[in-house]
């Protein structure tokens, strides 16, 4: 029998807090019916499957991180921009690393096109308006920066700059100068 108070919204954002918890991989359909004291066949009668599950997860993430990204970058430009850009997604990565890795995962093209992510992109482009790029140099700044800000989320969350005693932080910042200074200079290259 199904739980009263069960719905697919709220087995989303049950299975967004465990991948918190214990990493996105480890969210599975068997443990979030654990969390509700339920039996897995009650949850799908709100989910097909667990990677329906995981799909609404990796939405439910991807719409939460445009909204706060909206957030910062809302009323700034270039350099400003940039660095609210960037914080912000550092900061919900490091206060949501199994959402920030659901916001990674592999969606259909169809599903992707309707997710937030579409959202990311144009904030992204956004952003670079400010720094006069064209096509196809704006893609290729867009790919830059989400490899850059990913990568250095991603070394930094499995404890890789904890080798040394300069802090991350001074290295983010630098970072950030620095991707500003190339693009601003980009077409000069």
């Amino acid at each position: 029998m199904v739980r009263a108070g069960l719905t697919a919204e709220r087995l989303t954002r049950a299975g967004a807090d465990l991948a918190d918890e214990v990493g996105f991989d480890r969210v599975t359909a068997s443990e979030l019916a654990r969390r509700f004291d339920v039996k897995v066949a009650s949850l799908y009668s709100h989910v097909k499957n667990s990677h329906e599950l995981k799909t609404r997860i990796a939405l439910f993430a991807l719409e939460e991180l445009a909204d706060r990204v909206s957030a910062a970058v809302a009323g700034r430009a270039g350099k400003d921009a940039l660095a609210a850009f960037a914080d912000a997604y550092r900061d919900y990565a490091r206060e949501h690393p199994g959402r920030y890795a659901a916001a990674q995962f592999s969606l259909d093209p169809e599903t992707a096109a309707a997710s937030a992510g579409v959202r990311h992109a144009r904030m992204t482009r956004a952003i670079l308006r400010g720094y006069d790029l064209t096509e196809p140099d704006q893609t290729h700044a867009v790919r830059l920066l989400g490899s850059v800000f990913h990568g250095y989320v991603s070394l930094e969350a499995g404890g890789g700059f904890s080798h040394t005693a300069v802090d991350p932080q001074e290295s983010w910042a630098w970072i950030v100068d620095s991707l500003d200074t190339l693009l601003r200079t980009w077409s000069t290259r």
